[in-house]
């Protein structure tokens, strides 16, 4: 336990730190975390670091994460990006002779995806012209508290089990107290800044954070049980992998963008 509140302690600092100072040194540690975490997924996949298809689904993921747009490059769209990788990776099993199969070509189209603009999304609210870290901050103060709240709410009340068969430790007690405490810090956040956000919109992204957030967490944890693995990585002590740690937020941060709810 001490060495998880310590390690957990020196990355939030570092991480909070680099978000308060944004530009280059935040996107070049978010992408990098994208990469570590992609590597991650592969491995955990059983995708060999120098499999054909990892290497094209790392150059995928540094175009979906690179801030192409915020340097005037406006025509490389996630759009684009999804289509190219999609025929690449069709077009190497041809090639390859069915040798990569499109089982292969399946989970590094879905992992880069997934991860790809899970990662991306974070830059670009961080990269907002106007109230970029404030929206930023707002977001993962909301995640967080989510987090907080299900784990007391749970301890303290969890009595139904939420998704045993997933996740055997996570209530449904937990998961409204969750919600609840996102709501709460969401509000927190509209009454102090009135003029940045209305009410009934912190509502929406305090209800809307805490329940992708805790399918984020469901579905990395669907995909660890079938792996027959606790964690994806070791990178963190005590924590496990990059993607363990930020499981909700590559779901969390997509959804509040593609919603609008962050004005993106």
């Amino acid at each position: 336990m001490k060495q998880r509140i310590v390690t957990g302690l020196l990355f939030g600092v570092f991480f909070i730190g680099l978000l308060i100072v944004g530009g280059p040194l935040y996107s070049s540690l978010v992408l990098l975390m994208s990469i570590i975490g992609l590597f991650e997924y592969s491995r955990m996949n059983k995708l060999s670091w120098s499999n054909p298809i990892h290497i094209i689904s790392i150059v995928a993921l540094l175009a979906f994460v690179f801030p192409y747009e915020h340097y005037g490059m406006i025509w490389i769209t996630d759009q684009t990006i999804i289509w190219l990788l999609m025929f690449i990776l069709f077009a190497f099993t041809v090639l390859s002779k069915n040798k990569h199969t499109i089982d292969e070509v399946a989970v590094g189209f879905l992992g880069t995806v997934y991860i790809g603009i899970g990662f991306a999304s974070m830059i670009d609210v961080r990269l907002l012209e106007e109230n970029g870290l404030w929206w930023s901050i707002l977001a993962f103060c909301v995640i967080w508290s989510s987090d907080i709240g299900a784990y007391f709410f749970g301890r303290a009340f969890g009595k139904h089990k939420l998704w045993p068969l997933i996740s055997p430790n996570k209530t449904i007690e937990g998961a409204i107290g969750g919600v609840v405490s996102s709501v709460i810090v969401a509000v927190i956040f509209a009454l102090f800044a009135p003029d940045l956000i209305e009410i009934w919109r912190a509502i929406v992204i305090g209800v809307v954070a805490a329940v992708a957030g805790q399918f984020g967490d469901l579905i990395q944890s669907a995909y660890k049980r079938v792996r027959g693995i606790k964690d994806m990585g070791n990178i963190m002590p005590g924590h496990g992998g990059i993607i363990d740690r930020t499981d909700s937020w590559i779901i969390v941060f997509p959804i509040l963008v593609l919603t609008q709810l962050i004005p993106v």
